[in-house]
């Protein structure tokens, strides 16, 4: 169990993807992205193991929930500052994204 303390320890923002190519050294399917985090956060690139269940255009411009405060991690020698959030069921895949309209930076609760 994780505590509610831990939990809160997890910075979650919604960004803005604003730039999307494919991770040709990566050794699977992956994109590296490039999001819009807000005036506090600014820009940031993370690598998401997504290519082979979203094109470039259905990502470019989408609004999603991310974590920001991930250690970096070198996927293929691009460093990855964060983590997309996504639900899987049989295989099936689905980036969280906010249901109304609010601007990059926002915390997600």
């Amino acid at each position: 169990m994780v505590s509610i303390e831990e939990f809160k320890n997890m910075d979650i923002r919604i960004a803005k993807i604003i730039g999307v190519q494919a991770h040709e050294k990566a050794r699977s399917p992956m994109y590296i992205l490039r999001l819009d985090l807000g005036k506090e956060l600014g820009e940031r690139t993370i690598v998401a193991g997504i290519r082979d269940r979203y094109t470039q255009e259905e990502l470019l411009g989408k609004k999603i929930a991310c974590i920001v405060n991930l250690e970096p991690k070198l996927i293929g020698n691009v460093e990855s500052n964060g983590m997309l959030l996504a639900a899987e069921n049989e295989g099936a895949l689905a980036i969280l994204v906010p249901d109304r309209e609010i601007e990059q930076g926002s915390r997600v609760h």
